[in-house]
C-alpha cells in the first residue's frame, strides 16, 4: 500500500470515527495553502494583508484615484487568491436582475480603464463581519464618488467579501456586490457613522 493510500485510509477512519462529512475529509486532504499563491502572482505588501481591516482598506484604496491616474493592478491582484471571483449584480432598465462573474484579470480589463479615465473614489461606511476559524465574511457597505470633493455619493452599495487566512496572511476569495443610487435607502444595520 502506497503512502498516499495509507494517508487516505487513516483520514477515512477519522471521518467514520468522528462522524465527519466527506466534504470535511476532502478539506483535510488539501495541503495547507494549496492554490493560494501562483508562481506568477504578485506578492502582497505584508501591511496590506495583515488583518481584515487592512486588506479591506487596501481594496478600496487601490481602486480609488483621480481621472488619468493609473491604478496599481499588481497590488490589486496581490490581495486576491488567483482563483478569486468578482461578481457584480444589478437591475437593468426593465428591472430584470442579473449578475456577471469575472476573474481578477477580467475585472481589471472590464472596469480598470473606466476607473482610470473617469476618476473614482470608493470608501467603506459600515461593516458587518462574521468569522469562523480561517474564514471571514464581511458585508462592507460603501459609497462611491467621482471626486473626493463631490458633496454626495453617486452610488452606495454592499460588497459581500469572502476572506481566507492561510496562517500567514489574509486573502480575498470572492467579492459579490450590489450598488444602488446614492439616495436609495440602505438598511441602518449596514450603515456606520459615515452613512
Amino acid at each position: 500500500m502506497s503512502p498516499t493510500e495509507q494517508h487516505i485510509r487513516w483520514f477515512s477512519a477519522q471521518v467514520r470515527a468522528r462522524g465527519l462529512s466527506a466534504l470535511t475529509l476532502a478539506a483535510l486532504l488539501i495541503p495547507a495553502g494549496a492554490g493560494a499563491q501562483d508562481a506568477e502572482w504578485p506578492t502582497a505588501d505584508p501591511e496590506d494583508v495583515a488583518s481584515v481591516d487592512a486588506i479591506i482598506a487596501a481594496l478600496y484604496d487601490v481602486i480609488s484615484g483621480p481621472a488619468g491616474e493609473a491604478r496599481d493592478w499588481d497590488r490589486f491582484r496581490s490581495l486576491h487568491v488567483p482563483e478569486a471571483r468578482l461578481i457584480p449584480t444589478s437591475a437593468n432598465q426593465t428591472g430584470e436582475i442579473g449578475y456577471q462573474v469575472w476573474t481578477v484579470d477580467e475585472y481589471i480589463a472590464q472596469a480598470g480603464g473606466f476607473l482610470e479615465r473617469r476618476g473614482f473614489f470608493e470608501s467603506e461606511i459600515g461593516r458587518v463581519t462574521e468569522e469562523f476559524k480561517s474564514i471571514t465574511h464581511a458585508f462592507s457597505t460603501y459609497q462611491s464618488r467621482w471626486t473626493p470633493e463631490d458633496p454626495e455619493p453617486f452610488q452606495r452599495g454592499i460588497n459581500s467579501i469572502q476572506l481566507f487566512h492561510d496562517g500567514d496572511r489574509w486573502w480575498i476569495v470572492n467579492i459579490f456586490w450590489r450598488g444602488v443610487p446614492g439616495d436609495e435607502a440602505i438598511p441602518d444595520r449596514y450603515l456606520g457613522a459615515g452613512g
